[in-house]
């Protein structure tokens, strides 16, 4: 049925880039910093709102330091409870990627998916990890172990691949094949690596298998790691292949 629906991204920089500072007082920073986004969100009528990879930290992985595992909580968990309210309060689904915790020394890169309800649907995880100079993602998360699920949104099947899955066309394929009306990748990738396919990828996915797609990333550079610029360039790309709106490279 031809509907219209109103996708929001978020991108933004982290605030407190601070590695003397407790795990919890850096993240509750960066929830505060989505807080007043999320509302604008839902001020300006979006129906469907996707947060970047990670969104309650910085990207910790050009570390590998142990104490970032205290970053992690479960799914459903306290990040999910405290924005449950404000999908309900707008009527807002919302993609939340978090660094998930499923029990003692097992852990995932995630993102969870709040219908306009405020109920919890269920999550999604990172299923190709990269692990090379600055992205040692295999130190902390496993490969995901759910597939590619779509879930029933209220305004339509959205499906989820986060960040490094882009680069490979056979999840985006199964993503397709279950449904997906909208696919929504959050990430965190930095100029000078694969920037070049970060519009080639993504609206490439989006025409082979017949879906929406929208493609968030991070801005700003984030010390001590200082890996490169996160370069933003959020957007939304038709089945067609044609970019719908697009952010800037540095700007929340």
């Amino acid at each position: 049925m031809p509907r219209t629906v109103r996708g929001g991204l978020i991108q933004c920089r982290n605030p407190l880039n601070d590695e003397t500072r407790p795990i919890r007082e850096i993240q509750a920073a960066a929830f505060e910093k989505h807080v007043p986004l999320i509302e604008r969100a839902g001020a300006a009528g979006v129906k469907i709102l996707c947060l970047q990879e990670l969104f309650n930290a910085p990207y910790f992985p050009p570390s590998q330091a142990t104490r970032w595992y205290d970053a992690a909580e479960p799914i459903p968990g306290p990040t999910i409870e405290a924005l449950a309210p404000l999908a309900r309060k707008y009527e807002m689904v919302m993609v939340v990627p978090l660094f998930e915790r499923e029990t003692a020394g097992v852990y995932y890169n995630s993102a969870a998916v709040i219908d306009a309800d405020g109920a919890y649907l269920g999550k999604y995880r990172k299923n190709h990890l990269p692990h090379t100079s600055g992205f040692w993602e295999k130190y902390y998360f496993k490969p995901g172990n759910l597939g590619y699920p779509v879930f029933a949104t209220a305004y339509g099947k959205v499906g989820v691949y986060i960040c490094y899955d882009r680069h490979f066309p056979e999840g985006a394929r199964l993503l397709g094949l279950n449904g997906a009306e909208l696919v929504l990748n959050p990430s965190a990738t930095v100029a000078g690596l694969s920037q070049h396919l970060w519009k080639l990828e993504q609206p490439a996915h989006a025409v082979a298998n017949g879906y929406f797609m929208g493609c968030v990333n991070r801005v700003g550079t984030e010390p001590p790691w200082n890996i490169g610029q996160f370069y933003g360039s959020s957007y939304f790309v038709d089945p067609r292949g044609r970019i719908l709106a697009e952010g800037s490279q540095d700007q929340d």
